[in-house]
């Protein structure tokens, strides 16, 4: 569904109240603006879906490949 918004004084953006019930959006939440080729993409700032995120990224990282690219930074 295509939800709009207007810009008001002070940039400020209102989230239509569908939207906000929605994406479980309440007065005093935090929410992340990302801009992506040209749009921007609003979601709700959740701590612990973002350490899920953070995670999912570094399962495949070691200690041994995180000191290999070290040396490879310091000339060893």
């Amino acid at each position: 569904m295509t939800y709009h918004a207007k810009v008001i004084a002070g940039g400020k953006i209102v989230i239509p109240a569908d939207l906000r019930r929605e994406l479980g959006i309440k007065d005093g939440d935090s929410v992340v603006l990302e801009r992506e080729e040209g749009a921007i993409t609003l979601r709700r700032d959740d701590p612990d879906a973002a350490l899920a995120r953070l995670r999912g990224g570094l399962k495949d990282y070691s200690v041994d490949r995180f000191l290999r690219e070290r040396r490879q930074d310091w000339g060893e």
